[in-house]
């Protein structure tokens, strides 16, 4: 018997042993439609168990599971709350304190912005006070006669302690004149020193340069008003023989000859004396100190005296 070709041995073999057909996976759609089957279900269970929540007789039944649930699930949330705890006190602790910086920057820009209102309303009311004591000098019965006076806005100030100059807002243009008087609410200031058409510049008593004619109001002593060692003001030229005592007033003493006018007019205050005369064996003279009744150094109005008609 002859034995069986190779082709017959394979055809056996293919009929006996099969393989296993691949099990197709799922299609998209099929598992998308899997998904919104169980969330649908799921709504569906939420609204019924809402609906018996409120509704059933059962619902006591119910709020039990429910409190057990709770109950159980009730050291997990002291738990999480513990945890959760620090982080919250820290997110709190920084949102303050970014809220207090800003509020607290918030709060010193508008203490700022009173501060410089409120210097803006000091500075205006000194100034406006200035003006009314100068209008109530020009009032006085001691205002010099044959005078009016130009009122101006100061404009410079005396910036050192070897300056003795300051600027006023009017000129010849307004009828300011070389070596016209100036003075304030209180008293002389000094003297004008240059003249522009809009502007002009004032040389104040202080100067060492100036030297004014003056008298004791009191005991009607003369002498002259001038600069004295440390840049305090004296009244020079008093003879030892002379009475004159602390508190007395100086003012201007004007003109004595026709010829020889002053460029100051009579009886403009000047100040006061400030300590009992010192009397030396060296010196010729008293040493009166003075204080001036003008503030020299925080002027904001002044009047420039001119005289009301032309000297010939």
């Amino acid at each position: 018997m002859a034995p069986p070709s190779r082709s017959a041995r394979a055809a056996v073999l293919a009929s006996s042993v099969q393989r296993s057909k691949p099990t197709p996976y799922p299609s998209k759609a099929r598992s998308a439609l899997i998904r919104r089957t169980v969330v649908v279900v799921l709504v569906l269970v939420a609204l019924t168990l809402v609906t018996i929540s409120f509704r059933s007789p059962t619902a006591g039944a119910l709020h039990d599971i429910q409190g057990a649930g709770s109950t159980a699930l009730r050291p997990f949330q002291i738990a999480a709350t513990r945890v959760a705890q620090p982080f919250r006190d820290a997110y709190n602790y920084i949102d303050g304190l970014t809220t207090a910086k800003a509020e607290n920057k918030k709060l010193k820009k508008e203490l700022i912005q009173y501060r410089a209102a409120e210097i803006r309303a000091s500075a205006a009311a000194a100034k406006e006070q200035q003006v009314e004591r100068l209008l109530h000098f020009e009032r006085l019965p001691s205002f010099p006669n044959d005078y009016r006076a130009i009122n101006a806005e100061v404009t410079s100030f005396p910036s050192g302690p070897f300056t003795h100059t300051l600027t006023i807002a009017v000129g010849s243009s307004a009828g300011v004149r070389l070596n016209s008087a100036v003075v304030s609410g209180y008293g002389l200031v000094g003297i004008v020193s240059n003249v522009f058409p809009d502007t002009a510049i004032v040389t104040l008593i202080s100067d060492p340069d100036t030297f004014v004619a003056a008298r004791d109001l009191r005991t009607r002593v003369r002498g002259v008003v001038g600069t004295g060692a440390g840049g305090t003001l004296i009244l020079d030229h008093v003879s030892k023989t002379e009475v004159v005592r602390q508190g007395d007033a100086i003012v201007t003493d004007g003109t004595h000859n026709a010829r020889y006018p002053s460029l100051y007019p009579y009886g403009i205050p000047i100040g006061r004396v400030s300590a009992p005369p010192g009397v030396t064996d060296t010196a010729n003279f008293l040493q009166v100190q003075v204080q001036p009744f003008a503030n020299l150094g925080s002027l904001d109005a002044v009047g420039v005296l001119v005289p009301t008609h032309q000297r010939r």
